[in-house]
């Protein structure tokens, strides 16, 4: 009866810390289930082990507009944890949706989707710039106030300097 308990307890141990090392999702970059009105330039996966930076083909990310286009440029650019795809900037409402698998060293493959949903300005305006003269700007004016002030400064902190080297000309020479 022990002996089976101990192997019992063994096989949950060993079970127990297989799945602690898969890799899981972190977070997203947009976050999933957003709502944009600002179109993003990358989409980002964020997993909790370090992804293969040496095998780009195993790597796939693909964003795709409400209509099941694809949105994204292909790129995929990995930094340990997370990957990267560039993405085209979005012109039309709607969900978005994000499938990715993204590959780890000696690990399943994070495999995943998630959506956002982005909202495009109803109207895009170009701006037209006007110039407009600039008026002059006329040059600060200095205060003799101001400079007298600062020479009085000075003067008194070169009299110190004088005073405090004679002080310690006459403490040297009593020793």
């Amino acid at each position: 009866m022990g002996r089976i308990r101990f192997f019992a307890i063994l096989l949950l141990a060993f079970v127990g810390a297989t799945s602690a090392s898969a890799n899981t999702l972190v977070s997203t970059n947009p976050i999933s289930g957003s709502t944009l009105s600002v179109s993003p330039t990358n989409v980002t996966v964020t997993g909790q082990i370090a992804l293969l930076a040496d095998a780009p083909d195993a790597h796939s990310i693909t964003v795709t507009d409400p209509k099941g286009v694809r949105v994204d440029d292909g790129t995929i650019f990995i930094d340990q944890m997370s990957a990267t795809v560039g993405i085209r900037a979005l012109v039309e409402s709607g969900t978005y949706t994000v499938v990715y698998s993204l590959s780890s060293e000696g690990d399943a493959a994070l495999e995943g989707s998630f959506t956002f949903k982005y909202l495009a300005p109803s109207v895009i305006a170009t701006a037209n710039p006007t110039p407009e003269p600039s008026q002059s700007q006329t040059p600060a004016s200095s205060s003799w106030g101001t400079n007298l002030f600062i020479i009085f400064l000075l003067v008194i902190a070169a009299l110190v300097t004088v005073a405090l080297s004679l002080y310690a000309r006459k403490l040297f020479k009593d020793r």
